[in-house]
């Protein structure tokens, strides 16, 4: 590959350059790495797959303006995007991450090594991950992170559904004394060109506090509370007055003023999070952790203009702009018993997790109830669940002929998920006695006939080997069947490697199989949303189970698992202690995977529906299917060095990802949903960071090259708006001073040069409303400031 070739060439050119400096420091590369290995020796200097190991300074200073994990992990790795959502419903409230470009529910979250429940929200008005319904990062407090661990390998056969992408591990901090409080303050200050002001907007401030405790022996307990407060931003261009409303006076008098909000959502949110182990016994250890959130956040919805059949002017007489509302409840609790019996490590665990989310809308009407429509509605309430018990097994075995003991592991795997929905005010869908648009505007919301209780059952078991088979050459396998009660099994198996070619040079790589079951809110969820429809107007379209009677009249099947073939080879190169690099090609293909099919909408549909099943008010209709299979191919470069310069030390990094994905198949899913696979996240992204410190002083620059992304909107007739959105450099900084012994003073600015994504073209702005679209991960809010205060006890 063309691009691969430049990735070597570019880290040569790299490598020569930092050579010229001298007095090397020792890195954490003889850190011992846990994830995609049961052996317990593993370093991140002979790992067989690729790994990222981000230390807790590393994501506390790169968490920069939303103050979460997955903003700093998109700071910190070049294949992490996690773009900004705006006016996008549920993906207001929860944002979606991706890695290696795939979908953001083909990455598998552990805390410190168990599975972490999904999010109860189904993104279906949001770009990236539209039809998903991930991890939500953001549930996992800052304060709690020792390190964070990102496998970029498939690793199915070691943890089961999910990894096609790779593995997020987070582990959480463990250290038995000392305390730390931290506070944060920080506004977006901005030159926003399309209204020719400068803006101050999305004031935050954060307060984090941890302490830990000795418990006896080597046991230990930390724990910590974390607030967030976050208002708004508003990056609305100057309204136009779209063709088809009402040309009015009063319609006409909205023209020149901003009337909608895209931006970030007001946010207040409450964490708190605890880690602790004990030994209850000789050789036997107890241990426990858990995480809690609660997060009320405030969204963007569409504009009602004053002369429209949305309205009614007695109650808005200058038209209104309704607001989404979500309250996210999240908690995982585990408990675990570490022991020894003949020769084995034991390892049994109890993990339960839940998200809960309840959405409404506010400032809003059902206009067919007329005045007396309720102004506040409950929409919905979603609920994710996972309880599961884990037995891992693993112990050292002396064969004649290899180097070191080989590892075997073995361990079963029970889960039962959860899935539910329950349904909304009734007025949020009452068909009124007006002739206007029934339900609530923004909404309407879920019916109690389509709510839903779904469960399953999931067994698996895996048998894992790890062995030096000479003193240079180690390999690993693995093999993993897990079962599903709703519609079978997946059998996965891993092979990987690594030699080392000399002591500098080592070649790695790996091949796997992989699988990710339909979740059960793509099985069972059904929900309406207001979207662009046909030629941009603004219209209903309902999300519908494979299984109901009206998606199977229209073509929905039962859903099959998404299955993969992954391969990757490597090379590991570290000529010393204080520098290394690292480059790794991949091959992802993808079959059978779960998307949203294209809007049906056909002329005379509702009147058919209507007819046909006593629906009504069906303008479109879309359902989940296994329409296409995909290819992802592409390489990681990470390269670093740290050493003694400018009377301080210096560590240097370059990091950089490039990918693309192709379509096969896909006859039933639209364009944008291919767009979504495709081009809708950059192909490459770079970063290069500089971080000095000497005596009192530290330094901090991060510039992040963002690749470019395309935009694809499908209108009906052949109107099929597309732009590419050019790439674009981000500069962070952050400077620190260390005050006294126990205080930290520090002032930075992400973004600090105020970039903006490409404008958008007339056909894609929304008539002057959004200029910006929310693709480009340099985000479009511009320049964030900010002062943090660490005081250490």
């Amino acid at each position: 590959m063309p691009t691969l070739r430049l990735i070597a060439l570019a880290a040569s050119q790299a490598l020569l350059a930092s050579a010229a400096f001298a007095q090397a420091t020792p890195t954490a590369l003889d850190a011992v790495v846990v994830t995609g290995t049961r052996a317990k020796d593993r370093t991140l200097a002979d790992t067989a797959v690729p790994v990222d190991v981000l230390s807790r300074d590393d994501v506390l200073r790169a968490a920069g303006a939303d103050g979460n994990l997955a903003a700093a992990l998109q700071a910190l790795l070049p294949s992490f995007n996690f773009p900004r959502q705006s006016n996008s419903g549920g993906g207001d409230h929860v944002r979606a991450a991706q890695l290696r470009g795939l979908s953001p529910d083909q990455v598998l979250v552990l805390v410190n090594g168990k599975r972490r429940h999904t999010s109860a929200v189904v993104n279906l008005e949001s770009k990236t991950g539209k039809g998903t319904n991930p991890v939500d990062f953001n549930t996992i407090p800052l304060s709690a992170v020792a390190r964070i661990e990102v496998l970029r390998d498939g690793a199915g056969a070691q943890y089961g559904s999910d990894a096609i992408a790779g593995v997020v591990n987070i582990i959480l901090d463990e250290r038995k004394a000392g305390g730390e409080l931290t506070t944060e303050l920080g506004a977006f200050h901005t030159k926003f060109e399309p209204i020719g002001r400068t803006l101050t907007d999305g004031q935050t401030q954060s307060a984090r506090v941890a302490q830990g405790w000795a418990l006896g022996g080597n046991g230990f307990l930390r724990a910590g509370l974390e607030g967030l407060h976050r208002n708004a931003t508003n990056r609305a261009g100057l309204d136009e007055l779209p063709p088809w409303d009402d040309q009015s006076a009063a319609n006409l008098a909205t023209v020149g003023q901003r009337n909608y909000a895209p931006g970030e959502p007001q946010t207040h949110q409450w964490q708190a999070w605890f880690n602790g182990a004990a030994d209850v016994a000789p050789g036997t250890r107890a241990y426990a952790f858990g995480t809690w959130q609660q997060r009320r956040s405030l969204g963007a919805a569409y504009f009602r203009y004053p002369d429209s059949g949305a309205n009614v002017k007695t109650v808005y007489p200058d038209g209104y702009r309704p607001q989404t509302t979500g309250d996210n409840r999240d908690l995982q609790l585990v408990a675990g018993l570490k022991t020894s019996w003949a020769d084995w490590d034991v390892d049994v665990a109890l993990n339960h997790g839940r998200n809960d989310f309840d959405y409404g809308v506010r400032r809003t009407i059902n206009a067919s109830l007329g005045a007396a429509s309720p102004r506040e509605f409950h929409l919905a309430d979603f609920g994710s669940r996972l309880t599961g018990i884990t037995l891992d097994l693993s112990r050292e075995i002396n064969v004649a002929g290899l180097a070191r003991p080989l590892t075997l592991a073995a361990g079963l795997d029970l889960r039962r998920d959860g899935f539910v929905t329950g349904a909304g005010d009734a007025a949020s869908y009452a068909v009124g006695t007006f002739d206007a648009p029934a339900g609530a505007q923004a909404g309407p919301g879920l019916q109690a006939g389509d709510a839903t209780t779904r469960h399953r059952n999931v067994a698996g078991a895996y048998l894992d080997l790890s062995a030096d088979l000479t003193r240079d050459w180690q390999a690993n396998l693995a093999l993993r069947h897990d079962h599903y009660s709703d519609f079978g099994g997946a059998t996965t198996a891993k092979l990987s490697t690594r030699l080392a070619l000399d002591r500098t040079l080592a070649l790695r790589g790996a091949v796997s199989s992989n699988f990710r079951a339909p979740s059960l809110a793509q099985q069972g969820f059904a929900f309406t949303v207001t979207d662009r429809g046909d030629g941009g107007t603004l219209s209903q379209v309902r999300t519908l189970p494979v299984d109901h009677a009206v998606a199977r009249y229209l073509g929905a099947q039962d859903l099959k698992a998404e299955t993969s073939r992954n391969a990757s080879v490597g090379l590991s190169w570290q000529p010393s202690k204080a520098w290394s690099t690292t480059l790794d090609a991949y091959a992802i293909r993808v079959k059978n995977r779960i998307t949203l099919s294209q809007r049906i909408s056909r002329d005379g549909l509702a009147a058919e529906l209507a007819t046909k099943f006593g629906t009504t008010g069906i303008d479109g209709v879309n359902f989940f299917t296994n329409a296409l299979d995909t290819r992802t191919r592409g390489a990681d470069l990470v390269t670093q060095w740290r050493g003694a310069a400018l009377g301080g030390e210096l560590s240097l990094g370059w990091t950089a990802s490039v990918n693309r994905t192709t379509v096969r198949g896909g006859g039933s899913v639209g364009l944008e949903e291919i767009n979504t696979l495709t081009d809708a996240s950059p192909r490459q992204r770079h970063i290069l960071t500089a971080n000095w410190q000497g005596g009192l002083w530290a330094v901090q620059a991060r510039a992040t090259r963002h690749g470019s992304t395309t935009r694809v909107f499908d209108f009906g007739d052949g109107f099929v708006p597309t732009q590419t959105y050019a790439a674009v450099w981000q500069l962070d900084l952050e400077g620190q001073v260390q005050v006294t012994k126990a205080l930290a003073l520090s002032l930075g600015a992400i973004n600090a040069t105020d970039k903006y994504p490409t404008r958008s073209i007339a056909d894609i702005s929304y008539f002057g409303n959004f200029p910006y679209d929310v693709l480009s991960p340099v985000g479009f809010n511009g320049a964030y400031y900010y002062a943090r205060a660490r005081l250490s006890f």
